[in-house]
This record gives structure tokens, sequence and C-alpha cells, in this order.
């Protein structure tokens, strides 16, 4: 919208600042629901694939295991019940520092509209920059 030097009333002032308020107001409000609808499918996705993955990793896992006792067992002749608390202790470390790994990820700040939100923080800072400038006292010429 152009600035014109043109004189106008308090209410058409007030009129048009409701306005571009409303409009304002509107399109930020789109384009938060956007965000969070882009980061909430990009969770749901991630999710979906921790199941699907867990899924098929599972009875893998166990089997991959279970030869790694027996190949333990056998390399170096010890019990299977100490080579299976070697290899059980070794994947509990492993799980654990997955799981804190994906716990981290799936943080609110991940989740949170940042560019909203910044976006919001600049249209402040810049209505309050028009209205200080408007309120600056005119010297007469």
């Amino acid at each position: 919208m152009a600035v014109t030097n043109t004189h106008r009333s308090v209410p058409e002032i007030i009129s048009d600042l409701l306005t571009q308020l409303t409009t304002l107001l509107r399109k930020e409000a789109q384009l938060a629901r956007t965000e969070l609808s882009e980061n909430m499918a990009s969770v749901g996705r991630g999710l979906g694939l921790i199941v699907g993955g867990a899924v098929l990793i599972s009875p893998a896992l166990v089997i991959l295991l279970q030869a790694g006792v027996a190949a333990l067992a056998e390399r170096y002749a010890m019990s299977s019940a100490l080579s299976a608390l070697i290899v059980g202790g070794v994947v509990l470390l492993l799980g654990i520092i997955f799981l804190l790994v994906g716990i981290s990820r799936l943080k609110f700040e991940n989740i949170m509209p940042s560019k909203t939100v910044h976006q919001l923080q600049q249209d402040a800072s810049v209505a309050k920059e028009k209205v200080s400038a408007n309120h600056e006292p005119r010297r007469a010429a």
C-alpha cells in the first residue's frame, strides 16, 4: 500500500490501522498453522519410521545377539553365561545411547514454529517504530 502525503482524518487512520492489523494477524495465524502442520507431519513421519524400524530390527537383533554369545563362548572358551553378560551389557549401553539421542530430537524447541515467532517479533518492532514515528512532535515551518 503506497503512502500518500494527503491529510487524513483520525477515523480514517484508525479504520486503516484496524484493517491492516486484522490482515496482519490473519496472515500470521495462517503462517503459524502452516508451520505447525509441517512440523507435526515431520514428527509423525519420524515416529512412524522409528516404530517400523523397531519392529523389523527386533527379531534380527535377537538372532544376531545369540550368534554373538555363541561365537564369544566358542572363540574364547568361556561359559555361555559370561558371554551372554558381555554381549547383553554392550547392547544395553548402545540402547541407552540411542534412546537418549532420540529423546533429545523430540524436544519442544524442534516443534515450535520458530519462523512465525521471529516474524511476530519483527512485526511488533516495526509497529512500535511506526507508532513512535507518528507521535513525534511536528514543527511549524
